[in-house]
């Protein structure tokens, strides 16, 4: 199942943008998964080790419950998800054929 992604296009007499479809080879989309898994345990090492320090700058006891909430809470603020990624290299696509 490919990726697809709708961007606008200014059309030259016409009060509304035609929409281009765009979308992504199999290749490009299987490449940008990997990028974003491996961006995303990166990610998640660095919201545990955040999630470490402040619970110690802030003398909190250090459950690991609460720990894995707070580097989950962080990762997901932080996380980019494939979607984003699929959606950059369409519009970098649409970009560059226009």
């Amino acid at each position: 199942m490919s990726f697809y992604k709708s961007f606008p296009k200014k059309a030259d007499k016409a009060s509304y943008p035609k929409w281009e479809e765009v979308s992504l080879s199999p290749e490009e989309e299987k490449e940008i998964e990997q990028k974003a898994a491996a961006e995303n345990v990166e990610l998640m090492k660095q919201s545990i080790d955040e999630a470490m320090k402040i619970f110690e700058d802030k003398t909190l006891k250090k459950y690991q419950t609460d720990m894995v909430r707070m580097a989950i809470a962080l990762f997901e603020k932080k996380a980019s998800h494939n979607v984003y990624h699929k959606e950059r290299k369409a519009k970098d696509k649409f970009n560059s054929s226009n």
